[in-house]
């Protein structure tokens, strides 16, 4: 069964067509189609509070070209989401009005709890829990989202405003990183083994340079390593040496750094980046309420 998610991040859209089937009991999403495109709302956002006109019609011609593949593919359902940027700006309700009116396509906005569970609901085969409770963190333009599990039980979900367009700016808040470590600190329980489990398209990309990519893990050692090493280079070079683009190129080391601190305050010396994130997790959602489970959106 066919479902479509558009994910409308502070860095980038994301356009997913996904074949979902029922394993054990559990749905998995196969990838049909992909499509991202680098909108980078968060820019205006965190640094104006508003999203400018010129990354309003950004997003409307992407909307537009996501529109028609979604034409093509004719899924099921499609859900498009909004996430930090669109959480926070203040004139968020005009943007969706617009988007609504040009292309048909109704956002809604996730709290960052939403979007913690949703990505961490996603289902993968190459996801290998070994211990009993389990750690997703998924780091983003604007947020970082944390959710702790034992076994299939969702123990906490929450969401902090540290991000890596954030720390290009330069405006993440002392506070929030107090928050996170906090709530690490609260949360988890001291000693016991966690599956640490990534997603996002930063720590993809580093496992898969710095990585193991048979079994898509990176060690803390490793992370640590493959930071210092890109911070060494300015972002043009990041570039050419690492054939990244510069939408990847200028986010990727604020992201690692994210990841770093956070495995280091929960004391986890290994991550899985599956490859999953939340327009997998949309997904499963629109699934899950066409088979009458329950949903989280």
């Amino acid at each position: 069964m066919l479902f479509a998610s558009i994910d409308i991040g502070s860095n980038a859209g994301r356009l997913m067509i996904g074949n979902v089937v029922s394993y054990n009991n559990t749905p998995m999403v196969n990838k049909v189609s992909l499509t991202r495109v680098p909108i980078r709302l968060g820019f205006d956002v965190f640094e104006k509070g508003i999203i400018t006109r010129e990354k309003q019609d950004i997003l409307i011609r992407t909307l537009d070209a996501y529109k028609r593949l979604v034409k093509i593919y004719e899924p099921k359902e499609l859900l498009a989401c909004g996430t930090a940027a669109m959480r926070e700006a203040q004139n968020a309700n005009d943007v969706i009005d617009r988007v609504y009116n040009e292309t048909g396509f109704n956002i809604l906005t996730i709290t960052g709890e939403q979007e913690a569970r949703l990505i961490s609901s996603s289902s993968n085969t190459l996801v290998n829990k070994v211990h009993d409770y389990s750690l997703y963190i998924d780091v983003g333009g604007g947020s970082t989202e944390l959710t702790y599990y034992k076994g299939n039980e969702v123990l906490s979900a929450t969401s902090f405003n540290v991000g890596a367009i954030r720390m290009l700016l330069d405006v993440v808040e002392r506070s929030e990183w107090d928050a996170l470590k906090n709530w690490i600190g609260e949360t988890i329980i001291d000693g016991v083994p966690l599956n640490c489990i990534c997603s996002g398209g930063n720590i993809n990309k580093l496992t898969k340079m710095f990585g193991n990519q048979d079994n898509y893990t990176l060690t803390y050692t490793q992370l640590s390593d493959c930071l210092m090493h890109l911070e060494g280079y300015s972002v043009q070079d990041r570039m050419a040496k690492f054939n990244l683009r510069e939408d990847r190129a200028d986010v990727i080391v604020p992201a690692a750094t994210i990841f770093k601190k956070t495995l280091k305050w929960a004391n986890i010396q290994e991550l899985q980046a599956p490859k999953i994130g939340l327009v997998d997790g949309i997904i499963v959602d629109l699934y899950k309420k066409q088979n009458g489970l329950d949903t989280i959106l």
